[in-house]
């Protein structure tokens, strides 16, 4: 009887799916949406990710909450970016790291194609996310992060990584043919803090932040003062708000342009520190920058397509 109970119970088990016997999805906790994203989109069904920072959340001024220490506490990997980005959080995943395996992700790319940081001699400019072509770089290691912490599901990071970065690729190349569209005296980009340095690198545009790279160092008055002159003098029409940072000084430049009979506008607004909501396109790492460059174009005098790179966002242009 015993031994026809083993053997039916063999049967059973040969005969269930292999997804039943499946090791449980590793789980990942990431700092900013477009790590999370990163995540998701090379892990696939083998990863379980949590994103610490929703839309609209500064990372520069973010510190962990309870609930945020408890989930990474609980979590196989944690992916922070790094280039001091958290700037609060800094010292708690060093901390971290001797317990948890902790990962820096953004720290991966070449020191020689960073951009200085503007308020730290040893530092340097964090919002890599803005070139697609870095952030390819990023993408890379947060592969060979979740290789390392689930080697057996190697090829599947692999192939999902190669579909991911083959989508970065096309974004890169949209960004390039639309923006290039735009007069050339209009490529100038005014956001409030100086959070498209890379963006601007790479397709050529001058870019003017009210802030400096951290939204944590103060706008003057001075800063104010001269960014409208350069408005006036250089007749700019549109200036940009971000998501993730309060646009009271962007409304103290358009008005100190006004009250020198300059008209300026909003272009829009942009995901600069954050991406959109969870589960619309724009919440993800290629919807957030199709979005970006698609607003900017068009603000700046070059014809876009209706709803993007694809199709795809939630609003037209």
């Amino acid at each position: 009887m015993i031994r026809r109970s083993f053997f039916a119970a063999l049967a059973f088990a040969a005969a269930m799916p292999l997804t039943a016997w499946a090791e449980a999805p590793l789980k990942v906790v990431a700092t900013t949406g477009m790590i999370a994203d990163a995540a998701r989109q090379v892990g696939g069904d083998q990863v379980e990710v949590k994103g610490l920072m929703g839309p609209g959340v500064d990372p520069h001024a973010y510190r962990q909450t309870r609930s945020d220490i408890v989930a990474m506490t609980r979590a196989d990997l944690i992916l922070w970016h790094g280039l001091y980005l958290e700037a609060q959080m800094e010292e708690f995943f060093h901390d971290l790291g001797r317990k948890r395996t902790v990962v820096a992700v953004a720290e991966g790319v070449e020191k020689s194609k960073l951009r200085a940081h503007d308020d730290y001699a040893d530092k340097y400019d964090p919002h890599v996310w803005m070139s697609p072509v870095l952030w390819r770089d990023v993408v890379v290691e947060v592969q060979k992060a979740l290789t390392e912490a689930r080697p057996e599901e190697a090829d599947i990071f692999a192939a999902n990584a190669q579909v991911h970065l083959a989508e970065i690729d096309q974004l890169a190349a949209y960004g390039k043919q639309v923006l290039a569209a735009v007069p050339e005296n209009n490529r100038v980009l005014v956001t409030a803090h100086d959070a498209f340095g890379y963006f601007g690198a790479e397709y050529g545009y001058e870019v003017l932040g009210i802030q400096g790279i951290s939204t944590q160092s103060e706008a003057g008055l001075n800063r104010i003062g001269t960014l409208v002159d350069t408005l006036v003098d250089r007749k700019l029409t549109a200036v940009f708000v971000e998501s993730s940072v309060s646009d009271r000084s962007m409304r103290a430049l358009i008005e100190g342009a006004d009250a020198k009979g300059h008209d300026i506008g909003i272009g829009g607004e942009l995901y600069s520190d954050a991406m959109g909501e969870p589960g619309t396109y724009e919440g993800t790492y290629v919807g957030m920058l199709d979005h970006n460059i698609t607003v900017i174009a068009g603000a700046l005098g070059a014809d876009v397509p209706d709803r993007g790179m694809s199709g795809k966002l939630s609003a037209g242009f």
